[in-house]
């Protein structure tokens, strides 16, 4: 049961980890403008999917958002077309940021299943060895 446990929380961890890497893309590329000629950045998202049975969750699909972007006046941006306009990804900071602390209590919730697990397997050995 111990090492299920581990085993669980360790496919979650995986699952948590390129989550926070897909938000830290978001966030790096939220304020890049292109040329309104080409796509903007498009956003990552992970898609996560329970596992068959117990056997933990798993990235199921990283779906990219549009990359139609939003359009914004800039005309001193030095990649702004003739009438001005850039194209700026079409990602919410504040959503991000949401999903930003979600996903690091995730994480940190995950990897203190992992530890407790290992405790408990460790003192179980303790056990064993003085009987």
């Amino acid at each position: 049961m111990t090492f299920d446990a581990i085993g669980i929380a360790g496919t979650a961890l995986t699952v948590h980890r390129k989550w926070l890497d897909a938000i830290s893309d978001n966030l790096a590329n939220v304020n890049d403008a292109s040329p309104t000629s080409g796509p903007a950045f498009q956003a990552r998202f992970i898609e996560a999917q329970a596992g068959p049975g117990t056997s933990g969750v798993y990235v199921k699909s990283t779906p990219q958002g549009s990359a139609a972007g939003r359009m914004v006046y800039e005309p001193s941006n030095p990649v702004a077309d003739a009438q001005g306009y850039v194209r700026y990804p079409d990602i919410d900071l504040n959503e991000q940021m949401g999903s930003l602390i979600m996903a690091q209590r995730g994480y940190q919730a995950n990897a203190q299943v992992v530890d407790r697990a290992r405790t408990m397997y460790e003192s179980a050995l303790q056990i064993g060895k003085s009987s």
